[in-house]
């Protein structure tokens, strides 16, 4: 009997796991086993350590799966032994030493970045630190352009912030040097300039494909997609 790996889907900014859920449904009726842990949001190293451990639970390899920053932090978690490919939804690719304010300087700025307001939370020493969301009122235009308009809405105010801090920390490694990778670009984001991800998937050498038109919340419009290109690395590493 043929043993999948395991696909954990770590999403991004903005965002909870259960974006992921249509995802999820097509994965499993196709016998691929799926974990969906929450992304911390909190910073760059700090997510990718949790996120790490999560796989390095993982009985069996593993294929991590990036939304949006969520590709940040399967750069840098997927160095663990046991994951055998990675896989980049409408997301970020960053170099080792590199921020992602570095990597979306290369080019024009998206419509995220004029929309973001500012939060604060508590640390435990009791400073405080700064986190983003979108404004409620541009979510859908920048975020899910292409998904209906109630569903929109609530992923608005669903969204869970990320703190400042991870647009400035730099990635302490990039996985995609040494292990495949599997990148779909979604043509018609406002979150993240398009050309910020066909640019990752150049310098990764990313098997790479294209949705005309899908939103940053590609996998919410187009979850077969998503599903087919993550089935595809998983076929390629079992």
């Amino acid at each position: 009997m043929v043993t999948h790996p395991t696909a954990l889907l770590v999403h991004g900014a903005f965002a909870d796991a259960t974006s992921w859920s249509a995802v999820i449904g097509e994965l499993q009726s196709h016998g691929i086993p799926v974990l969906a842990p929450p992304n911390p949001l909190r910073g760059l190293a700090s997510d990718a350590a949790y996120i790490a451990s999560v796989a390095a639970q993982v009985d069996g390899p593993v294929v991590l799966v990036g939304h949006s920053y969520g590709g940040a932090v399967i750069s840098v978690a997927g160095t663990e032994d046991n994951v055998v490919g990675l896989v980049y939804i409408a997301a970020y690719v960053p170099a080792e030493g590199e921020s992602l304010d570095e990597l979306q300087g290369r080019f024009p700025q998206s419509s995220l970045v004029s929309n973001l307001e500012e939060r604060t939370y508590p640390r435990e020493d009791g400073e405080s630190v700064v986190e983003l969301t979108i404004a409620e009122e541009a979510f859908p235009a920048v975020f899910a352009a292409d998904v209906p308009p109630a569903v929109a809405k609530v992923l608005a105010a669903a969204q869970r912030p990320l703190a400042a801090v991870a647009f400035g920390e730099k990635a302490s490694a990039a996985a995609w040097r040494v292990k495949p990778s599997w990148i779909l670009v979604a043509g018609a984001d406002e979150a993240i300039n398009p050309e910020v991800e066909r640019f990752g998937a150049r310098r990764a050498g990313s098997t790479v494909i294209e949705v005309d038109g899908a939103s940053h919340a590609v996998a919410v419009s187009q979850p077969c997609e998503v599903a087919e290109l993550i089935r595809d690395a998983v076929r390629a590493t079992t």
